[in-house]
């Protein structure tokens, strides 16, 4: 049910809409995202659009304080506890922060192209919220962020769609999101927020199974943003294998 659906696992952005016929949960739900772990190359890109961003008591230029070092640890629990090949690149493309998109678009397209075995793209963000707010889950007993799926649906509420900014693949964009959403749901209740929709592309059009995730925000510490990683590689891996 729409309805349903929207209100449960969704945000949108006033600056946006989304239809029906764009939200159908049984279509989105019925799209094989499995990976095929049988062939060689790396299958996952995990980058950094904003590498910049860091946490309550990063040190501002620090890479291994920043949403960088989280990408780090997601990179290494994939690789050694998941089996999978991934490609972790650590580039800084927010310099300045306004065109941060356009800078890294190039360089991702690059990558793909240069291996052409990637399947899945995820661009690893910090969300920025009030001082006050506190996006924090507890499992298992340990302490960490709450992450939140991200998507832009390339059109405005005043303007409809945005042709200069098309994604052929928003539908399936859609299928990640909802389904790392199910899986999180299942497997740790409270872990994530709700998904995010936005008017904007996000370079979520240079792959299908593209997941843009904000992982806590400037009022989590580095080591909550670190602890989330565990719980996000289990729910990747359920959404990729299949399960």
């Amino acid at each position: 049910d729409f309805n349903y659906l929207l209100s449960h696992f969704y945000t949108v952005d006033s600056s946006t809409m989304i239809r029906s016929d764009e939200l159908n949960g049984t279509e989105l739900m019925s799209k094989d995202l499995h990976i095929n772990q049988e062939t060689g190359g790396p299958k996952i890109l995990i980058y950094h659009t904003h590498g910049s961003e860091g946490y309550a008591d990063s040190t501002p230029g620090d890479p291994n304080t920043s949403v960088i070092a989280v990408g780090n640890r997601l990179t290494q629990l994939l690789q050694d506890t998941y089996g999978y090949h991934v490609l972790h690149d650590t580039g800084i493309y927010d310099t300045d922060r306004d065109h941060a998109y356009n800078v890294a678009a190039p360089v991702i397209q690059k990558i793909l192209q240069d291996h052409p075995s990637i399947e899945v793209v995820i661009d690893l963000h910090r969300d920025g919220v009030a001082d006050t707010t506190r996006l924090a889950a507890n499992i298992n007993g340990v302490d960490m962020a709450q992450v939140m799926f991200f998507n832009g649906l390339s059109k405005t509420t005043a303007t409809g769609d945005i042709d200069y900014l098309r994604n052929p693949y928003i539908e399936d964009n859609l299928a990640m999101s909802l389904k790392m959403q199910l899986a999180a749901t299942e497997l740790y209740p409270g872990f994530t927020r709700k998904i995010y929709l936005k008017s904007y592309r996000y370079n979520m059009h240079l792959c299908p199974k593209s997941l843009l995730i904000e992982v806590g925000a400037q009022t989590n510490t580095l080591q909550e943003a670190v602890n989330a990683m565990d719980p996000l590689a289990q729910v990747l891996d359920r959404v990729l294998s299949g399960k």
